[in-house]
């Protein structure tokens, strides 16, 4: 057995994860969007041939091996969220969770949401369609409180205050996905939350793999969570997940056959659809298990390689504090791109966010010298993963001193 890695081993060039990812040859490639979809190891391969051998083999007979790598994401998840009893279902994407979800609440008798400003577009685009609908000509149906997410040290008192009798849900991230500043102090709301009745969902996307969120130390227990694997987690599309509160026994009124699973009838209301208990009763119906034999495949890599999530921890800050250093060494024009140098780097997320009001531009030019990033708007991201060597990010800051420096500043 191979000695644990080490920072230094991710460090230099050849990085020693590199090899392992040679498909998507990450050892040549200055590849820049691990904050939005990572490499994925080779052995994710093996785990998508193994979802074509056993239909092959067994047919119909091959959902109990896919029902076991669907169990191991799960187990997989409960470990990088220290959730030893958690209870998560899964689906294709978070959006195929989030409805489900939304269906789940007194919406009739609690007609107010609560988010943010700084949502991903799952979140965000529903929510905004639902405050478009009317109950009656002039009165619309639901109330959608958003507040700014900025600043970001005063968010969790401000959502906590907007909790009332009213509120169904808060719906907020853990790490916003255009700033990467992690949101501290939800703590705070879910303890409002549970003082007014209302359910807490956390969208864990950019954190799970990247920020540790161990949920007791957090205090979110009885908060529900969502995520996904396709970014840090380098499982691909098609793992959305969401974890369920203990003791909870959800009626998703948006609800699929597989929740007739190990269903709990009610014996006093025999007429009542039954469901599955906890995560089980967000079960949707027959889909795609491919995704979750490569997920089940890359957890057993990860585990192999000792790629535990603070260990990821500790190289993502490595890897953004070196990013944050070069920028500063470039002595670029403000006008033209610049970065946050307010906040101490333990508040960021997994990539490097920096203001640039050509960010579409300048992100065109790195793609022309090789350097593959993604912009939100006026700014231009940065996600390093843990298979880059050092040198393959200087290499990659050196190009953008160049595609800035070609930038012209934004007229007044």
């Amino acid at each position: 057995m191979s000695a644990p890695l080490v920072l230094d081993d991710l460090r230099r060039t050849p990085n020693a994860l590199a090899a392992h990812y040679s498909r998507f040859r990450v050892g040549e490639r200055l590849l820049l969007t691990g904050h939005s979809h990572q490499g994925w190891p080779d052995r994710a391969l093996d785990g998508q041939l193994r979802a074509f051998t056993d239909a092959a083999e067994l047919v119909d007979e091959k959902w109990a091996r896919a029902f076991a790598a669907a169990d191991r994401v799960r187990d997989g998840l409960r470990t990088f969220h220290q959730d030893e009893d958690g209870s998560y279902a899964l689906a294709a994407s978070t959006h195929d969770l989030l409805v489900p979800f939304l269906s789940t609440l007194p919406l009739a008798q609690r007609r107010k949401l609560v988010t943010t400003d700084g949502e991903f577009h799952s979140i965000r685009r529903q929510l905004a369609r639902l405050s478009e609908v009317d109950l009656s000509p002039g009165e619309r149906w639901l109330k959608i409180v958003r507040l700014p997410a900025q600043p970001y040290e005063t968010l969790a008192e401000r959502l906590a205050a907007e909790v009332d009798d009213h509120t169904a849900a808060v719906l907020t991230s853990v790490v916003f996905f255009a700033s990467g500043r992690i949101a501290r102090g939800l703590d705070r709301v879910a303890a409002a939350c549970r003082r007014h009745g209302a359910e807490l969902l956390v969208d864990a996307y950019h954190s799970t793999g990247v920020v540790p969120l161990p949920l007791a130390a957090h205090g979110l227990e009885d908060a529900y969570l969502v995520g996904g694997g396709y970014k840090y987690l380098q499982m691909g599309e098609g793992n959305g997940w969401m974890r369920v509160p203990p003791h909870r026994q959800p009626r998703p009124i948006i609800t699929g056959w597989f929740a007739e699973f190990s269903a709990l009838a009610d014996g006093a209301r025999p007429d009542r659809v039954p469901y599955a208990p906890g995560a089980a009763a967000f079960g949707g119906a027959t889909y795609d298990p491919t995704s979750h034999y490569r997920a089940a495949a890359v957890l057993d890599f990860w585990q192999e390689q000792g790629l535990t999530s603070d260990f990821l921890r500790r190289v993502s800050q490595h890897q953004i504090g070196l990013l944050c250093h070069l920028f500063d060494q470039l002595d670029l024009p403000p006008a033209v791109i610049d970065r946050d140098r307010t906040t101490p780097l333990s508040e960021f997320g997994g990539f490097l966010a920096l203001r640039a009001p050509r960010a579409s531009e300048i992100h065109a030019a790195l793609r022309d010298r090789g350097v593959l990033t993604d912009y939100r708007g006026h700014i231009l991201r940065f996600g390093p993963a843990p298979y880059l060597s050092d040198r393959q990010l200087e290499e990659a800051m050196g190009q953008l001193g160049e595609a800035a420096r070609a930038t012209p500043p934004t007229a007044d």
